[in-house]
């Protein structure tokens, strides 16, 4: 075997082996993480609860940890216009050309923790009918959805709340949408409502 090939082989098997940031090892003895989400319209802070859901709060550090969220966007700015009440904040899966980013293994649905969907809580997103189909994907409430939460069905998971940052999340809930072809919806900001990045903070003493 060449030797040029010999290090090919190497090289991306050392690639290959290289193995990602697991978000249970993010600071694995605070249950209370905070992680700051740093966005064009300001900055949010959120208390993440791993003690009531320590998988959905640990897969969303892994993504936090290894940069994922980076050049992601805020997509869904939905109101309820026939109630005349916010609804909701998502984003965390798409760039700024509204282009689908990658994603790691879908997680359990932990939505019978105990946690509301109360405004300013946040939440994992799956898609429809398949409540345990959640990656990537978060929201924030921007109302008391009482509808979110499990019932005879599976509801969606809770995992944290905003504890700085409402202001931004209440500027964001005002942005400009429209209707965008690519994704097929109308709730979609006009102009990207970008992630800059998101940092764990240092563990309150």
């Amino acid at each position: 075997m060449k030797a040029w090939f010999a290090a090919l082989l190497i090289g991306l098997f050392s690639l290959n082996c290289f193995a990602a940031i697991d978000g249970k090892f993010v600071q694995k003895d605070n249950l209370f993480p905070h992680v700051k989400i740093n966005t064009s319209k300001g900055a949010v802070v959120v208390e993440l609860d791993r003690m009531r859901a320590p998988i959905t709060v640990n897969n969303f550090l892994t993504y936090v940890a290894n940069g994922d969220y980076k050049g992601s966007v805020f997509h869904r700015v939905e109101r309820d216009d026939a109630n005349e009440k916010d609804f909701v904040i998502q984003g965390g899966g798409y760039d700024k050309d509204y282009d689908g980013m990658f994603e790691r293994a879908p997680i359990f649905n932990e939505s019978g923790n105990g946690l509301r969907n109360d405004m300013y809580t946040i939440a994992m997103a799956y898609q429809d009918s398949k409540p345990h189909s959640a990656t990537r994907q978060f929201f924030f409430n921007m109302n008391d959805n009482d509808h979110l939460n499990p019932g005879k069905g599976w509801g969606f998971a809770v995992f944290g709340y905003a504890v700085e940052g409402t202001d931004t999340l209440d500027a964001i809930m005002r942005v400009e949408t429209d209707y965008n072809k690519k994704l097929g919806y109308s709730f979609i900001p006009k102009e990207p409502v970008i992630i800059f990045n998101m940092e764990v903070l240092e563990e309150q003493q």
